[in-house]
């Protein structure tokens, strides 16, 4: 056996999930802040490592419904390349890395990561056969992540933000799920892989998305334009950006129903409009976070000298 199928079954590639740690830096504008990142970094790292424990936990209780799937029959324990036994032992090696490197951080490091470590196990072994629980599990551990760059800065942040990181997690959850229909589309194929997937029709999981990109769409203006918000970066210019947003969340909708991509994380590293857009957004909460305030400021005594 080689070094790669062990590799692949980290899933390394799912590890840019983990950015989201570092969102607590920018939003606390500490950009600066030498420490902060070193923080942060850690706190990455040992999600990397949770998450990775939890993707071959996954693995290893799907290895038989895997089959069923076009794509996930070709993952390392499915297709036979690693056994079940070094499987067991790569999960237990990340899951003791995990706790270690946290332990040695912090304590509410630690917590956080093993509130996450349990979300996940519970989701594989049953949460994941619940409708809507499953999807809401999948956000939960998002929100994780990102409280995990909180507790290791020792930052503050918005609620707004973290409800705008749920639901609009909960909206790419239900995309998901609508991507694995279009993915499957033997009947028989999707209630082997997944029988949650036979309670999600086309007709649910479409108002679903509608309803959840609804929320977070409402969640971000909320956030844009409270008080706390406004005083933080002296400015209410991120309402501004909603239509870079609008256009995300529609082409992300529009790519996962089409089938396009198997999952958002292919969508994310494989399509250049989506990251594009991203990009510019990214590049203008910069500008509004750190300048911002100064450019309020100059707009003011322009219209008011």
């Amino acid at each position: 056996m080689t070094i790669k199928p062990i590799i692949e079954l980290a899933r390394p590639g799912h590890w840019i999930k983990n950015i989201i740690v570092f969102l607590p830096i920018i939003f606390s504008r500490r950009l600066d802040d030498p420490a902060a990142w070193q923080q942060a970094f850690v706190a990455a790292i040992v999600f990397c490592m949770a998450s990775s424990f939890a993707y071959i936990i996954n693995d290893i209780n799907d290895r038989q419904a895997d089959q069923s799937h076009p794509l996930k029959k070709n993952r390392p324990l499915v297709s036979g390349r690693i056994t079940t036994a070094t499987a067991v032992m790569e999960a237990a090696v990340f899951l003791v890395l995990a706790i270690i490197v946290a332990y040695g951080f912090s304590k509410p490091l630690l917590l956080t990561v093993a509130t996450y470590m349990l979300l996940q196990v519970s989701y594989s072994l049953f949460l994941k056969q619940k409708v809507l629980v499953d999807v809401i599990c999948i956000a939960l551990g998002f929100v994780l992540r990102a409280f995990s760059g909180v507790v290791a800065i020792r930052g503050e942040i918005s609620p707004w933000l973290f409800i705008c990181i749920f639901t609009i997690c909960l909206f790419m959850g239900f995309c998901k799920r609508y991507s694995e229909i279009a993915t499957i589309t033997c009947a028989v194929g999707a209630k082997n892989h997944r029988p949650t997937l036979m309670a999600y029709s086309h007709e649910l999981l479409t108002h679903l998305i509608t309803l959840s990109a609804g929320i977070a769409v409402i969640s971000f203006l909320l956030y844009s334009l409270s008080e706390s918000t406004v005083a933080r970066f002296g400015n209410n210019y991120f309402v501004y950006t909603l239509p870079i947003v609008i256009y995300a969340v529609f082409r992300f909708a529009m790519l996962s129903m089409k089938g396009s991509y198997a999952d958002p994380t292919d969508l994310i590293l494989h399509d250049r409009p989506f990251q594009l857009i991203i990009g510019i957004w990214t590049i203008a909460a910069f500008g509004i976070i750190y300048w911002g305030g100064f450019v309020d400021g100059w707009m003011k005594n322009l219209y008011y000298p």
